[in-house]
């Protein structure tokens, strides 16, 4: 019974071991709708979602995502009726590097701040989820830097949109 009991043991402890060390996986994934046309589509307009609690991020979101999906040929309203709906969600966490030591006390790890944010285009009847994308970043310091990786990680999340026009 016992040595069943240290080879279950040794399994398990085998199996998460991949998983334990394994890093965080950062950069953008984007999915869309197979079904749906979105070279159809011409109008959008905004929805509320989680946006970002810090105005001038939110701002510098929806600015940058207008300015992807008008250089793809979509035209904003300003109220539906549109032919999609646009809305993003914005969080943070706090990612530590296992690997790494604090001077001064060994037992701490340097922690950095991650921002995630997921871009969504919608069907305005039933919601229906037409393009998703997700971008994972340590988030920059500074507004400049930040304000240049939200443009980055937004032009990068439409490269891998279906659009009307070719992106300019």
């Amino acid at each position: 019974m016992r040595v069943r009991s240290l080879i279950v043991g040794v399994m398990f402890f085998v199996a998460l071991a991949p998983a334990a060390g394994q890093r965080p996986k950062y950069g953008v994934k984007a999915k869309a709708d197979k079904q749906a046309d979105l070279t159809r589509l011409t109008t959008y307009a905004w929805m509320s979602g989680w946006t970002s609690f810090v105005h001038d991020v939110d701002l510098q979101i929806v600015t940058a995502v207008d300015r992807e999906l008008a250089n793809r040929g979509f035209v904003k309203l300003e109220s539906e009726p549109s032919d999609m709906l646009v809305t993003y969600a914005a969080m943070q966490r706090t990612d530590v590097d296992l690997k790494s030591k604090r001077t001064g006390d060994p037992k701490l790890h340097r922690s950095y701040p991650v921002g995630t944010l997921i871009v969504l285009l919608l069907e305005p009847d039933t919601h229906r989820e037409l393009f998703r994308a997700r971008g994972d970043a340590p988030l920059a310091t500074g507004p400049a830097a930040m304000a240049a990786q939200i443009d980055s990680m937004v032009a990068q999340m439409f490269e891998r949109c279906p659009s009307r026009t070719a992106p300019r």
